[in-house]
């Protein structure tokens, strides 16, 4: 998971890239990095930290230009490497800059396809320079002093012909324009909006339409799945539908934890799907335990808080806030080996003993995936005095692992992989264990939207919607990502995916 957002403007965009950043800080942790475009020439800052740390006043000065891309990543597996931070550039044809949110399932295949047969050398081992060169080699292959719209728009024909998996990429070229595409099946999100100056019309494009409210831009719609958006840098637009057998299949892990509830994806709320999956919950717990005993409904913060929120209005039980979250302490999603995780969950939460103390406690979290923090959290209420603790997750258990740019631990490190709900509430020591179900949390997502008839559930299912994972692609993957193999590695193997904090 990563974040993105382009601009084309009137002025200067580094300030409103910065701003559009910093509202996407949410989506990346690790990583920034801004290009911008003045005249014919490229100005990049790109490191490892947080935004506000990446771009000072120095950086910024020197960042000119009216139109410009940027990027926030996660880090995958492991360590992190400043050489992996977007976007990423290539001076030929024309000079382009690209970055990207998703994850190419034919990575590997496709960077030795580009060394043999397009011969152009890959330097990182991130799939968003693989995905770079491929669009900057079809895009070449046209042999055009200048490339129109209809140019890029046939490269990114040839892109996704090449190209499987997940995706969201936006790019500039030098002194033309800024484009962005979205994968043949839509998992990956990107919304584009206009703000009107009196020097003309501005476009933004970005992973998020928080970003673009925050900026000053109206929202226009999101970009349909394998719909590609070329704005030049005199502001006119262009769209084109540049892929075959598409079908809007978003991810459905976005609406439970990875999206900010502020935002609106495809047309959906997430904050409304969010209050629908407390209403189910609650309903749940209503089918399976009408005579409930729960005094209290407490979210694990932060995501969990409008489900728990909701869920709690529908049982007629108190909400409270019943842990403190320490933003300053390190992430854990970051943190090799579970030693380590186990510790920092009990710097980074700490309980209010009021709220538990001889009290029966429902615990909400968005998801569980290890189970690391959920355990160390039951231990918490009962040592604060809870007479009972009950946990319930607002999304069905993580069985599977993700392909499609979330970086979850292998398969075997999955909590409620290969066990039943019951198993998974023993282990984390809840008194009941309560998942939302699958089809209650497409049914809060969907709400009245008939567009989307299907969305990619591969974490919770093990379908997965591009259909070319393979058990052994499954297994090469486990390999990577299980804890020993992090330890081992000192660098990351693909800065697209990231980890999930409060989950790890």
């Amino acid at each position: 998971m990563c974040g993105i957002a382009g601009i084309v403007a009137k002025s200067n965009v580094n300030q409103t890239l910065f701003d559009a950043l910093t509202v996407l800080q949410h989506r990346g942790q690790d990583a920034a990095g801004m290009v911008t475009c003045q005249e014919s020439r490229f100005h990049l800052r790109k490191d490892n930290g947080l935004v506000n740390e990446v771009f000072r006043t120095r950086h910024m000065r020197r960042l000119l230009g009216n139109m410009g891309i940027a990027h926030v990543r996660y880090p995958t597996a492991g360590s992190s490497s400043s050489a992996e931070a977007q976007p990423f550039y290539v001076n030929s044809p024309y000079g382009i800059a690209l970055a990207h949110n998703g994850n190419l399932t034919n990575a590997k295949a496709l960077a030795e396809d580009i060394f043999r047969t397009d011969l152009r050398h890959i330097n990182t081992n991130s799939d968003s320079e693989v995905l770079l060169n491929v669009f900057a080699h079809e895009l070449q292959r046209l042999g055009k002093l200048q490339p129109s719209a209809d140019d890029i728009f046939t490269a990114v024909e040839q892109v996704h012909k090449r190209c499987q998996g997940g995706y969201a990429v936006i790019g500039m070229i030098t002194g033309y324009g800024v484009l962005a595409f979205r994968d043949p099946n839509g998992i990956r999100p990107v919304v584009y909006g206009k703000r009107e100056t009196p020097q003309g019309d501005e476009y933004m494009v970005a992973s998020e339409s928080v970003a673009l409210d925050s900026c000053g831009f109206t929202r226009v719609r999101d970009l349909a799945p394998g719909e590609a958006i070329y704005i030049t840098r005199e502001g006119e637009v262009h769209t084109r539908l540049c892929a075959t057998q598409t079908q809007l299949r978003p991810c459905l892990f976005e609406f439970v934890y990875l999206a900010r509830p502020d935002s609106i994806i495809d047309g959906i709320s997430v904050y409304k799907a969010r209050l629908r999956q407390g209403e189910l919950l609650a309903e749940k717990v209503l089918r399976e335990r009408p005579d409930h005993d729960i005094d209290v409904v407490i979210p694990i913060p932060d995501t969990s808080r409008t489900a728990a929120m909701e869920m709690a209005n529908r049982l007629g039980v108190k909400f409270r806030e019943g842990f403190i979250k320490n933003r300053y302490i390190g992430r854990t999603f970051i943190m090799p080996g579970q030693e380590l995780r186990e510790r920092t969950v009990r710097r980074k939460l700490n309980p209010i003993e009021l709220e538990f103390r001889d009290k029966n406690v429902m615990l909400v979290d968005d998801s569980i995936v290890r189970g690391t923090t959920s355990r160390q959290i039951v231990e918490m209420a009962r040592e604060m005095g809870a007479k009972k603790v009950y946990f319930a997750s607002a999304a069905p258990a993580v069985r599977y692992p993700n392909v499609y740019g979330i970086d979850m631990p292998s398969a075997s490190e999955l909590i409620a992989h290969d066990r039943t709900d019951e198993e998974v509430g023993e282990l984390i020591g809840a008194d009941w264990m309560l998942y939302q179900d699958l089809e209650d949390l497409i049914t809060s997502t969907q709400g009245g939207d008939a567009r989307i008839t299907e969305f990619d559930c591969s974490v919770f299912d093990g379908r997965y919607v591009t259909g070319d994972i393979d058990d052994a692609y499954l297994a090469e993957l486990d390999a990577q990502r299980n804890d020993a193999a992090k330890q081992d590695s000192p660098q990351v193997d693909s800065d697209e995916t990231n980890n999930l904090h409060n989950k790890l």
